[in-house]
C-alpha cells in the first residue's frame, strides 16, 4: 500500500537502522519504505543498480551495502531518518559506528534462508547496545518461504522474546498475503498479554484470573516493553510486493521510541537478556552541542560532507565547532572549523536549516573531518564522551555514544596487506587515495614502507580488500597490487624500564634535547597512556607535544616490530637549550630513549583471536572438533541441542578463514559459524617478527643513518 507523504513532522525525530545478513533484502526494504511513504516515485532495484542508498557503483554492482547511507521519510507525523547499514562482516566496525547514533533498529531476515550466522552477529551487537528492535521477515512470496519454522528458529537462535504482529496466507507463493493482528481480536490481545506478562506481574495476575486487559493497556505495555528491549514485534512481509510493509511502518511509528520527545519511563532489559536501562531523552537545545560524525562522503572536487547526529544543543550554518577523536594509541586529537553549509536530512526545501537534538545533518566546511569524530567537551581516554544510547556490554566496555558514555572502542583490524601501484608513477596518487579512504574508515590505518616498498594497509577481511582495490581503480583511477594478507600481532610490556639522555654541554650533542622516559605495563584495554612527572612549562609546549606525539608513533613498532599496547609511558626528565633547541631535536631523540626503556622492560607478543560459536549436526561433532583442534582453536564449551551441538571457544584470527571454508563440507552445509574479535592470547614459542620502517632506534648508528637519509 502506497501513501502520500504526510505533512511536515510534528512529533519529533526517530533515527533507525536497517540491519540484515547479506541478501536478506534490506536495501530493497529501504526502497519500499521510501516508495510507500511518497519519498520516491518509483522503486529502485538492487539487480538493476538503481537503488537510492547504495550510492556507489561498486555497491550497486556487488549488491551489498558498504557504507552507511541516510534517507528519510515521515509517517504519522514522525520524521524518520533511515540509516542503511552494511551487512557484511568485514564492515562490522562501520555497522557499530552507525548503531551508535540510532534510536532503534529493524532486523531483516529471509523467510527462505532463515537465521544466518551474520544475523546472529548483528543480534549480539544489538543486544550489547540495547537498541529497541523490530524484526521483519522478508521474502514471504519466494519459493521455500516458511512461517512457523522461521519463527521457531528466531526464538531458538536469536531471542524467544518476539510477538508476531501479522500472519501470512499462501506463504511461499506469488499470492502470499499478510493479515495484521488486531487489538479488537480477543485472541490477538491474549497473545500480546501473554508476551507482556513475562515481565509484568500485575498483567500475569490478570491472565491467571481470566481477565484480558483492554487494548489501550496492551498498546501502552507493548510500546514500553519494546522501548526497553524486553520484547520485539515481528512482521512478516515482502519488500518486493509490499506485503507487510504497511504493518512495519505502523510498528515503527507506534513501538520505536521517539528520543526527541519527552523522556519515557525506562527499566532493565535488552535484546533477550537483562541489561541496563533504556536511553534517556536528549538534552535541551540550549545545552552544549554534542554529536557524532558517523559517515563521511567526498565529492568530485574532494570536498567532504560529514553526516552528524546531534544529541543536545543546536547547530546552524556559520557556527564554529571543534571535533575530537581518540587515536588507536589512546591519544586525543581535534580539528576546528566553521560550518559553511548545513542541510538537515529530510527537511523540506526552503526550511530553516537549524539542527536540533535527535536530528541528522550534512555538514560541509570541515576538511579534516573523519568518521567517528565527536562534537562536545574534550574527553579523557575511556571517559564520558557524549552521544548515543548509553549502553554498556557485559564487560563494562563503553558502546554507543549516548550523552555521558565512554568513547566507543572497536577491535583493531587484525590483518595487514601491502599495497603498491601497478605503475610506479602512480605512487603519490595511490597514497592520497588511501588517505581519502581512511577518512571514511579510520580503522584501516596506513603507513608508508621504507625505500618505496609500498604502503601498509590494515583490514578486517578479504572482502574489504577486494572492495578497496575496486574503489581505487574506479573512483581514483589508480590500479593497485595487493600482497597476501597477514596477521597483525600486538606487543605488551612484561616489566618496567627507564632510559635517559641529556644535553652534553662539553661536546656538540647529536640532539639539543634532554629526555628521560619510563615504560610500565598498563591496564588491559588501556592502549598507550602518556604521563608526566616533569612540571608543566619546564620546556616549551611545542617540545612537550613533540615528545608525546613521537612516543605514540614510535610504539607502533615495538621490540619485534608490532604495535605496543596496554603501556604507560612517563616523561621523567626534560630540558632544552635556548635558542638552539628545536622540535626536530625532541622528535629525533625520543625514539632512541623510548626504545631503550622498552628494551629494558621487555615485551611479549600476542596473537589476535576471535571468540567463536559453531552449531553443527550431532553426527558432525567429532569431525568439526577435530578441525578446530587442527587449526589451533581452544574449545571452552559444548552445549547439546535438538539434534545439534553448539561448540564455543577461541581461535586465532589467521585460522578463521580455513574453518569457514571447510565447515560446510564437514557438516553437509548445515553448520553455522559465528566469530568476533575477543581478547588476544600470548604467542607460544619464538615470537613472530615484522620488518621495521623507522630505522631501528635500538641500533643507534643505523638510526642516525636513517635520519640522515630522511
Amino acid at each position: 500500500m502506497r501513501t502520500s507523504s504526510p505533512a511536515p513532522t510534528t512529533r519529533g525525530f526517530l533515527n533507525i537502522g536497517i540491519l540484515a545478513h547479506v541478501d536478506a533484502g534490506k536495501t530493497s526494504l529501504t526502497e519500499r519504505l521510501l516508495f510507500d511513504t511518497g519519498v520516491i516515485d518509483r522503486l529502485g532495484s538492487v539487480d538493476a543498480g538503481t537503488t537510492r542508498t547504495d550510492s556507489g557503483e561498486i555497491e550497486r554492482r556487488r549488491g551489498i551495502t558498504i557504507r552507511s547511507a541516510v534517507a528519510s521519510f515521515t509517517v504519522d507525523g514522525l520524521h524518520v531518518n533511515l540509516i542503511d547499514t552494511p551487512g557484511h562482516s568485514d564492515f562490522i566496525a562501520e555497522v557499530e559506528r552507525a548503531l551508535g547514533v540510532l534510536d532503534g533498529a529493524v532486523l531483516v531476515l529471509s523467510a527462505v534462508e532463515g537465521v544466518q550466522a551474520q544475523t546472529r552477529v548483528l543480534t549480539k551487537t544489538l543486544r550489547r547496545l540495547g537498541l529497541p528492535t523490530l524484526i521483519f521477515v522478508n521474502k514471504i512470496d519466494r519459493t521455500g518461504a516458511r512461517e512457523a519454522e522461521t519463527l521457531s528458529a528466531i526464538r531458538a537462535r536469536l531471542t524467544p522474546r518476539v510477538i508476531p504482529m501479522n500472519t501470512v496466507h499462501a506463504i511461499g507463493t506469488r499470492d502470499a498475503r499478510t493479515l495484521p493482528g488486531s487489538f479488537d481480536d480477543p485472541a490477538f490481545r491474549e497473545r500480546v498479554a501473554e508476551a507482556l506478562a513475562e515481565d509484568d506481574d500485575a498483567l500475569l495476575t490478570d491472565l491467571v484470573e481470566v481477565r484480558v486487559p483492554d487494548a489501550g493497556r496492551l498498546r501502552s505495555g507493548l510500546a514500553d516493553h519494546t522501548a526497553r528491549g524486553l520484547l520485539h514485534p515481528l512482521y512478516f512481509g515482502s519488500a518486493h510486493s509490499g506485503q507487510g510493509v504497511a504493518d512495519l511502518l505502523d510498528g515503527i511509528a507506534r513501538w520505536l521510541p521517539d528520543r526527541s520527545a519527552p523522556e519515557r519511563s525506562a527499566g532493565p532489559g535488552t535484546f533477550a537478556d537483562s541489561a541496563p536501562s533504556a536511553p534517556s531523552a536528549p538534552s535541551t537545545e540550549s545545552a552544549v552541542p554534542v554529536g557524532t560524525v558517523f559517515a563521511v562522503e567526498r565529492g568530485a572536487n574532494g570536498e567532504k560532507t560529514a553526516y552528524l547526529r546531534l544529541f543536545s544543543g543546536s547547530l546552524r550554518r556559520r557556527d564554529r565547532v571543534t571535533l575530537h577523536r581518540h587515536g588507536p594509541d589512546g591519544s586525543v586529537g581535534d580539528i576546528t572549523g566553521r560550518i559553511t553549509a548545513l542541510e538537515v536530512v529530510g527537511a523540506p526545501p526552503g526550511a530553516d536549516h537549524r539542527l536540533t537534538p535527535g536530528g541528522i545533518a550534512r555538514l560541509r566546511g570541515l576538511p579534516g573531518v573523519r568518521v567517528g569524530d565527536r562534537l562536545g567537551p574534550v574527553p579523557a581516554p575511556g571517559s564520558a564522551f557524549g552521544g548515543g544510547n548509553g549502553k554498556r556490554d557485559g564487560n563494562g566496555d563503553g558502546t554507543g555514544g549516548g550523552s555521558g558514555n565512554p568513547l566507543p572502542r572497536f577491535a583493531p583490524p587484525s590483518l595487514e596487506t601491502v599495497v603498491r601501484p601497478r605503475h610506479p608513477e602512480d605512487a603519490p596518487r595511490l597514497y592520497a587515495a588511501l588517505a581519502a579512504l581512511a577518512d571514511q574508515d579510520p580503522l584501516i590505518g596506513t603507513r608508508p614502507l621504507p625505500d618505496g616498498a609500498g604502503t601498509s594497509l590494515l583490514l578486517y577481511g578479504e572482502v574489504q580488500k577486494e572492495i578497496i582495490a575496486a574503489t581505487l581503480g574506479e573512483e581514483f583511477g589508480v590500479e593497485a597490487v595487493f600482497e597476501e594478507s597477514r596477521t597483525v600481532f600486538r606487543e605488551r610490556p612484561t616489566g618496567s624500564g627507564a632510559a635517559y639522555e641529556g644535553i652534553d654541554r662539553h661536546h656538540t650533542p647529536a640532539f639539543w634535547a634532554t629526555i628521560g622516559l619510563r615504560v610500565d605495563p598498563g591496564a588491559p584495554g588501556s592502549g598507550v597512556v602518556f604521563r608526566r612527572e616533569t612540571e608543566l612549562g619546564a620546556i616549551p609546549l611545542g617540545f612537550d607535544r613533540a615528545i608525546e606525539e613521537t612516543a605514540r608513533r614510535t610504539l607502533q613498532q615495538g621490540l619485534y616490530g608490532w604495535p605496543v599496547t596496554d603501556c604507560v609511558v612517563t616523561l621523567t626528565h626534560s630540558g632544552y637549550a635556548s635558542p638552539v633547541s628545536t622540535g626536530t631535536d625532541f622528535r629525533s631523540l625520543t625514539p632512541l630513549v623510548l626504545m631503550r626503556a622498552l628494551d629494558e622492560a621487555g615485551t611479549r607478543v600476542y596473537e589476535p583471536c576471535h571468540a567463536y560459536e559453531a552449531e553443527v549436526p550431532a553426527d558432525a561433532l567429532n569431525a568439526v572438533t577435530g578441525l578446530l583442534a587442527e587449526q589451533g582453536a581452544r574449545i571452552r564449551d559444548t552445549v547439546p541441542g535438538q539434534g545439534t551441538w553448539l561448540v564455543k571457544g577461541v581461535i586465532p584470527v589467521r585460522r578463521v578463514a580455513a574453518v569457514e571454508r571447510r565447515l560446510p563440507a564437514l557438516s553437509r552445509g548445515e553448520g553455522l559459524w559465528w566469530s568476533a574479535p575477543t581478547d588476544d592470547l600470548p604467542c607460544p614459542g619464538t615470537p613472530p617478527v615484522r620488518a621495521r620502517t623507522d630505522g631501528d632506534p635500538l641500533n643507534r648508528a643505523a638510526y642516525l643513518r636513517h635520519l640522515g637519509r630522511g
